[in-house]
């Protein structure tokens, strides 16, 4: 997949553009709808319709955790020299119950990765059930306000499924993952946070 991205940036032109690189898991791999319905190809549109010149490539996969992220990252960020990296991770960590100490580590080898590679970054926070018990579920939201609180090349976006998680008609049947109808909702979310490290819209 990576040797066809890069195949396609030579024979387009593309490789002077702007990268938005999307790392992220099943909520921004489009999991259960059409690819071209989810989040992150909308954003590829609102993009062009705005007239930035930014290329958005999805290097989501459903089940990724923070760890699965940071091994495939080195080789992601040289074959598209991102300049922004978007960080959709640490859901699968969570649910797991795998320990606080190494989705931090994780997170901090991303941005410190990342930032190695010229590319600013932008987590998308996370959130868990109460279930999870009041200590691993306030230590895990704490990890996210640490991030934001990191250098100015990093930055929090807000939980993209605040509303939806707790509405029913925008989950498919799993009760996790969401809808097609649900995905412009989480664009609206995350955009704010986006917008900022963005190159300027080409005039016109």
């Amino acid at each position: 997949m990576i040797l066809v991205g890069l195949l396609l940036l030579g024979r387009t032109g593309l490789a002077a553009e702007p990268v938005i690189l999307v790392l992220g898991d099943s909520l921004s791999a489009a999991y259960g709808i059409d690819v071209k319905a989810g989040w992150v190809a909308l954003l590829q549109a609102r993009l062009a319709e705005e007239g930035y010149p930014h290329q958005v490539i999805n290097a989501s996969i459903s089940g990724e955790t923070t760890a699965g992220g940071r091994r495939r990252l080195p080789e992601l960020l040289r074959a598209h020299r991102p300049a922004l990296v978007v960080v959709e991770l640490g859901a699968n960590d969570g649910l797991r119950g795998l320990p606080l100490r190494e989705i931090r580590r994780n997170f901090a080898s991303i941005i410190e990765l990342s930032a190695l590679a010229n590319a600013r970054t932008v987590v998308l926070r996370m959130r868990l059930p109460p279930n999870y018990g009041r200590d691993y579920t306030q230590g895990f939201d704490a990890i996210y306000s640490e991030l934001g609180d990191a250098p100015r090349h990093v930055s929090v976006a807000p939980f993209f499924l605040a509303e939806i998680a707790l509405d029913p008609k925008l989950l498919q049947a799993d009760g996790l993952h969401p809808t097609a109808a649900a995905q412009p909702t989480m664009l609206e979310r995350v955009w704010p946070s986006l917008k900022p490290n963005l190159v300027a819209p080409h005039p016109g």
